[in-house]
């Protein structure tokens, strides 16, 4: 990380992370509720991985993503979680330049990265129901592990350039970061260099992978609906919309909640409230997703009653 060291690119060798409040006992408070969540998110997350991995009948693309989705759920949470425990038990919470940098960038890639695999996982839905004939050819081995890597690469790409814009701010003086992580948006009002051009790089690379996975997923889901309205049988439409409802509902969690942190306008909301929504968007949605699709789909259901009961009389 020779680069970050060079010439004068900073006089800040750290940063005052604000967090979510001062209150000394509201901090144990929320250390206590944020460790809990984490500690499901983390064990949640696994279980599904493992439970896919073990289990035979859930060798399907559709779950080949969701044990990514779970990895990227656990990597999200622990990109902020970690830190920010550690911070809710001391007087004040730093953060190295470096450390900051890193964590910078992998809330951006494991942001961006949930972004591309719901996106694909709308396109598999897409032809498993739209296309059922052609779905072990449209989908297979080669095709999922292509999309996967496409999703990595796409959202390394998407964290380079917000790591690369970090590495262009000059912090001259002020550290107070009012955040309780590097986020883009406080760091950028701390630093003391020119910032549009970083401002224009980063929207044109976020603001592309936002329009492009929307743009799959409501196309997906498009389809699907008409599909599913032409459907003669009851039976096959339930079965398609149960299918289809878990990762609904996943995606308008997370979209939702990254719409009101980055689309809306900064006058319609306080600082407080991006916190707040933060905090669900980066601890509380990688909890839920793996009881989303747990709850909500009976493969996963069966397949982990099978592995107790496999337990239990081995």
């Amino acid at each position: 990380m020779a680069f970050l060291e060079s010439g004068n690119h900073t006089v800040v060798t750290e940063f005052i992370l604000l967090g979510l409040t001062d209150d000394p006992v509201l901090r144990v408070v929320l250390f206590t509720i944020i460790l809990c969540i984490y500690l499901v998110t983390v064990s949640g997350n696994l279980s599904t991985i493992l439970l896919i991995r073990v289990s035979s009948q859930l060798h399907h693309p559709m779950y080949f993503f969701l044990s990514h989705l779970a990895s990227t759920d656990i990597g999200l949470s622990s990109s902020v979680t970690a830190k920010m425990l550690v911070n809710f038990l001391v007087n004040q919470s730093t953060i190295s330049y470096l450390g900051c940098f890193i964590q910078f960038g992998s809330a951006a890639f494991f942001g961006t990265l949930e972004c591309f695999l719901l996106a694909a996982m709308a396109y598999d839905r897409f032809i498993a129901i739209c296309n059922p004939l052609l779905y072990s050819t449209k989908m297979s081995t080669q095709v999922c592990i292509q999309l996967v890597a496409g999703c990595y690469i796409g959202s390394f790409l998407d964290a380079f350039s917000f790591g690369l814009s970090f590495h262009y701010f000059v912090f001259c003086g002020p550290n107070r970061v009012n955040h309780f992580y590097c986020d883009f948006a406080p760091l950028m009002e701390l630093s003391c260099s020119d910032v549009s051009v970083s401002v224009i790089v980063t929207s044109f690379s976020a603001g592309s992978v936002i329009m492009i996975t929307v743009f799959v997923i409501v196309v997906s889901y498009t389809y699907i609906l008409i599909t599913i309205l032409k459907m003669r049988s009851t039976e096959g439409r339930q079965k398609a919309i149960s299918t289809c409802t878990s990762h609904l509902t996943a995606v308008t969690l997370f979209y939702g909640t990254t719409t009101f942190i980055y689309v809306m306008p900064k006058s319609s909301y306080s600082t407080d409230q991006n916190k707040v929504l933060s905090v669900f968007y980066m601890v509380v949605i990688p909890m839920l997703n793996p009881l989303i699709y747990s709850l909500r789909n009976n493969e996963i259901k069966d397949a982990l009653k099978r592995q107790l009961v496999k337990k239990i009389f081995s």
